[in-house]
This record gives C-alpha cells, sequence and structure tokens, in this order.
C-alpha cells in the first residue's frame, strides 16, 4: 500500500458465539488486520449470519437478516470475520435466498465479493506473510467443513503459524473430517455428533500434541467440551488468538479460575 492510498475499511463481522462465548477471538481479529494496514470498525447493528434460520429451512427469516446483514456491512470495503461458517454463509448461500428478486440478488453478488474468513483475508488479500507472535506448543490443526470446502480456507493458517516463535505444527490424520458439530446438526443427529467428535478426539490424541488450533468457535467448542469432559490436557483456541499473541488466557473449554 502506497504512503498516499488509504487502509480499506473493513467491518469486522464478530459472530455470535465470539460474542457471547469467546470475545477474545474478536479482539484478536482487531489487532490483527489492524496491523495488517485496515481501519477497523465493529458495527454495534450486527446480529446473526441467519445460518441457523438457513439450516433448519426458515428462508423467511434467514432473508431478512441477510437483508439487514447487507444493509450494515455493504459499505465498507471488505466483510471479515473469524469464521468460515459464518462468512460461507455470507458469501456462498446468500444468493440461493433472491435467485427470484433480481435487484436484491445484484445487490447480494456485490456484497458477497468482499467477504472474507479473517485468515483468508489477511494473507490472499492484504499480503501478510508473517506475524509477531510466540506460543510455545506443539499444535494439530482441525480444518472446519465450510471454511475449507466452501471458501478455500487450508493453506493460509498454516503459512502464517509457520512464523510463530515457539511453535510447532503436528498434523493428525483425517484433519479435514467434520468434527460432528455441524451447527444444528448436533441437535437433530446427537448419537451420531458424539460419535464423530468422540473419533476425532481419538485423532488429536494420536497426533502427540499439546494443543488443538481451529478457525471456527462452534467446532473448538465442540472439540474442546468433548476433551474436558473426558478429563483430557490437551488445550483448545482460535487460530486468531495464536497469531496476535494473546492465547495467554484459558483455554477454550476451560473454566475460569477466577
Amino acid at each position: 500500500m502506497s504512503d498516499h492510498a488509504k487502509p480499506p475499511r473493513v467491518g469486522l463481522f464478530v459472530t455470535c458465539l465470539v460474542d457471547l462465548f469467546r470475545p477474545n477471538i474478536g479482539f484478536a481479529s482487531i489487532k490483527l488486520l489492524e496491523q495488517a494496514g485496515c481501519e477497523v470498525d465493529v458495527p454495534a447493528q450486527q446480529t446473526c449470519c441467519g445460518q441457523p434460520a438457513f439450516n433448519s429451512g426458515d428462508y423467511d427469516a434467514t432473508r431478512r437478516i441477510a437483508k439487514q446483514v447487507i444493509e450494515v456491512f455493504e459499505k465498507y470495503d471488505y466483510a471479515v470475520g473469524p469464521s468460515g461458517s459464518c462468512m460461507a454463509t455470507m458469501r456462498a448461500h446468500y444468493r440461493d435466498l433472491f435467485e427470484d428478486d433480481p435487484p436484491w440478488l445484484e445487490r447480494v453478488d456485490r456484497f458477497g465479493e468482499r467477504v472474507y474468513e479473517l485468515l483468508s483475508f489477511l494473507t490472499d488479500v492484504m499480503g501478510v506473510a508473517r506475524v509477531d507472535a510466540g506460543f510455545a506448543a506443539t499444535a494439530t490443526y482441525h480444518d472446519s467443513c465450510s471454511g475449507l470446502r466452501e471458501l478455500g480456507v487450508k493453506q493460509q493458517p498454516r503459512r502464517l503459524l509457520e512464523s510463530v516463535s515457539g511453535f510447532r505444527l503436528q498434523e493428525m490424520d483425517d484433519s479435514e473430517v467434520c468434527c460432528g458439530f455441524g451447527g444444528t446438526f448436533c441437535v437433530k443427529y446427537p448419537e451420531i455428533s458424539a460419535r464423530m467428535v468422540t473419533d476425532k478426539i481419538a485423532a488429536i490424541e494420536a497426533s502427540g500434541a499439546d494443543t488443538l488450533i481451529g478457525g471456527d468457535l462452534g467446532c473448538l467448542m465442540n472439540m474442546g467440551g468433548r476433551l474436558s469432559r473426558l478429563g483430557k490436557p490437551v488445550k483448545v483456541y482460535h487460530t486468531a488468538e495464536i497469531l496476535a499473541d494473546m492465547a495467554g488466557g484459558p483455554a477454550i473449554g476451560e473454566v475460569d479460575a477466577e
């Protein structure tokens, strides 16, 4: 970016889970975006992306939510969020809702071109190649379904993690296999979901890693909760927390002693 170029204006989509359960991921996202040279705003009017309603077949409610999201975020150069799941809903699935509404479909398409998952945005758009962070751990990485399959998020976080001092990545078997969360899937099919996350925990243990990281809080809460219930010592963090050097507090799934 030249000295005279304006920094890109980014609207941070915090996500419901981050807002309610892990605000540190939101603060880490802001830090990373600002370090990359972005002007960051967190619109107070933002709500859910609409994915739970969409997955449940309530398309009328999803359309109302989608319109509200677009109206709030389309004034920014980019809409960025620390979740492949939410951002894939906004980038890939909103247009499914407006196929019979040409004016809104055009608006949705313009908006979708500027929607990015956080780590993809940092590497693919802003050209970030390394971070100034340290985290002494042997970690394994879970590739969440939506980020991987719908947005192509795979190597971006791994490239950034290579620059973290003291960090060692130990890949697990089946890192691309679903953890069993799947949003409403775990509610509709709890027995299947429990078996899937149990298999995932076995793969994490077999890797020998002491830390689990990933890019979607829903998946991390699912796996972190299972690890905690089984008494496993593996710590769980969102990748943004590691990259922003903000992973010093209680891990996901742990209870803060204070």
